[in-house]
This record gives C-alpha cells, sequence and structure tokens, in this order.
C-alpha cells in the first residue's frame, strides 16, 4: 500500500479490548492522524489504544449523537478531513485506496462520502436481508458536517450535497455480539431509546434541510423517509411486516442460521419490544397526568360554596 492519507480518523471507544486492537491496525496503516474519543472504559481498552496513538481523549457518554458533537466541537483535529469509525470496524485496503484518491482529486464541491457497509455478525459476513450493501457517511469535512443530535440509537452525519459514493468495504465485525446474551441485551436497551426517540416524534430539523427525505434519493435520504413510512405502520403489526420483508422478500434465510438469529432479534425482537416500550410509556404518562389534575369538587362541597 501507499503512504498516510492527510485524514483525521476518530474512533469511539467504551470497553472495547475485544475489537479495538483488528480496528487500529486496519486504521493506522494509512490514517496521517488517529484519534481515540473514550467514555472512561473499565477494561484493557486505554491500554491497547496507547500501542496505537497518543490522541488519546476522555469525554463522558450521554448519547452515541452527543458523543460525536463534542469531539468535532472539542478536539483540534490536525486534518480538515474525518474518518468516523466505531471500535467495532475495519477498513479494507481496498476502500483505503478509493479514499487516497478521493482525497488526492480533491473536488471543493464534495463535502463528504458514502461508504459501503459489510455487516459480519458471529463470523458470518450477511450478504442479504437488505444488509449489503449498505451505505453510511463516514468521511467528511470537519466544518461541513452535521450531527443529528434529536436520534437516540443511531449516529447519522450530513453534509450539503454532493456526496461521493465508495465502493469498498468498511467492515462492521463486534465479537462481543457473538455472546447471545449480550447481543439480546444491547437489543432490548436500544429498544428503550427508540421508543423514546419515536414517541417524540420529530426530526432534526438540520437533518431534514441536508437531506430531505425521499425514497429515491441518497442513502441518508432513503433512511429518512423510511423511518417517516415505519412510524405510520399499526404497532405490533409493523414489526411482523418487517421480518417478513427481510428473512422472506429479500432472501434474508440464505445467511444460513445466522441470518435467521440476526433477523428475529433486530428486525422481530427489537422492534416488538420498542413497540411495548412506547405503550409504556404513553401509559405511564396518562397516569401522570390524571394525577396531577386537579379533582373536580364534590357536591357537598359545591353546595357549601
Amino acid at each position: 500500500m501507499s503512504g498516510r492519507i492527510s485524514l483525521s480518523a476518530a474512533v469511539m471507544t467504551y470497553n472495547e479490548e475485544a475489537n479495538l486492537e483488528r480496528c487500529l491496525e486496519s486504521v493506522c496503516v494509512r490514517a496521517a492522524e488517529v484519534v481515540i474519543v473514550d467514555s472512561f472504559s473499565t477494561d484493557r481498552t486505554l491500554e491497547i489504544a496507547r500501542r496505537y496513538t497518543d490522541r488519546i481523549h476522555q469525554h463522558h457518554y450521554e448519547g452515541h449523537p452527543q458523543q460525536w458533537q463534542w469531539t468535532l466541537d472539542h478536539v483540534p483535529f490536525q486534518h480538515d478531513w474525518i474518518f468516523a469509525v466505531d471500535a467495532d470496524f475495519q477498513v479494507t485496503p481496498a476502500l483505503w485506496e478509493l479514499i487516497a484518491e478521493a482525497l488526492e482529486r480533491g473536488d471543493p464541491a464534495v463535502n463528504g462520502y458514502f461508504v459501503r457497509h459489510r455487516q459480519v455478525f458471529r463470523g458470518r459476513f450477511l450478504r442479504h436481508g437488505t444488509l449489503y450493501p449498505r451505505y453510511w457517511l463516514r468521511l467528511f469535512r470537519h466544518r461541513a458536517v452535521r450531527v443529528d443530535l434529536d436520534e437516540l440509537v443511531d449516529v447519522h452525519f450530513y453534509v450539503q450535497p454532493p456526496v461521493g459514493r465508495l465502493e469498498h468495504d468498511v467492515i462492521e465485525d463486534n465479537v462481543k455480539d457473538r455472546d447471545l446474551a449480550f447481543w439480546i441485551g444491547k437489543q432490548l436497551r436500544f429498544a428503550e431509546q427508540q421508543a423514546v426517540e419515536e414517541l417524540r416524534g420529530r426530526g432534526s430539523a438540520d437533518a431534514a434541510s441536508a437531506a430531505p427525505p425521499r425514497l429515491l434519493g441518497s442513502p441518508d435520504q432513503r433512511i429518512l423517509r423510511l423511518k417517516q413510512m415505519w412510524r405510520r405502520l399499526p404497532r405490533y403489526l409493523r414489526p411482523f411486516l418487517l421480518f417478513g420483508y427481510r428473512y422472506v422478500i429479500r432472501l434474508g434465510f440464505l445467511d444460513g442460521k445466522e441470518g435467521l438469529l440476526y433477523h428475529f432479534t433486530q428486525a422481530l425482537l427489537y422492534r416488538l419490544a420498542v413497540d411495548v416500550r412506547m405503550e409504556e410509556l404513553e401509559a405511564g404518562a396518562a397516569d401522570a397526568e390524571r394525577a396531577d389534575a386537579p379533582s373536580a369538587p364534590s357536591p357537598q362541597a359545591a353546595e357549601r360554596s
């Protein structure tokens, strides 16, 4: 491979000793600067990180978008281009070559690039069920990007078009997800946050201005439009529709038992948990309103008055 690329790779960590070394091995070979933003890990994460970089910052975690916003606002990056990396990512050599070519061209009108995403689950590359190819905006100019702070589960970056697309993979392979209890527990934690996000019923104005929802638009525009459509579907029915669409219509069953486990837990179980939690939160809010409402005077009190 060629030399260093003039960009800063930013890696988010919290107790990522199982994943971090593979991630940094794939990042440090080409990135001119590697920055770690850690949420006060209690395992060997920092020990591993120090083998690869001394650019380590720590900040209390309030949410994934909020952590990225803090990073963009407070970390003194040495380069204009930022490559947003999660600790369970691995960057392929072919993708690095495309990044190098794109930045060398230096198109001043382009502020970001979508990167193709490859999902590996319990050791298997999931090729079906809408999981491949997917594209996420992960490479962007520092001062041109916006973060949707209204999202509580995922993080999405937005830049004004035109936006490029890089047709090689970043690999997501979280070793911790091979523990079924960990994986299901994560889905249930995310379901709590997703329920709150959906009940808020609003999207980021910054996101809408940068990527107006369109089914046939950019990957970000399509995601925003699908979210609008999803929120109109009947609760408790929509998880089964999603599971059937991904697993049957989009051939998720071709990915074997890993495909079944992924779609059953991520499309059906997770989405059912979201709907249950939304109902619970609405019931709790209604009970609180009734408790706070002034009670009507009794007939005897009305007569005395």
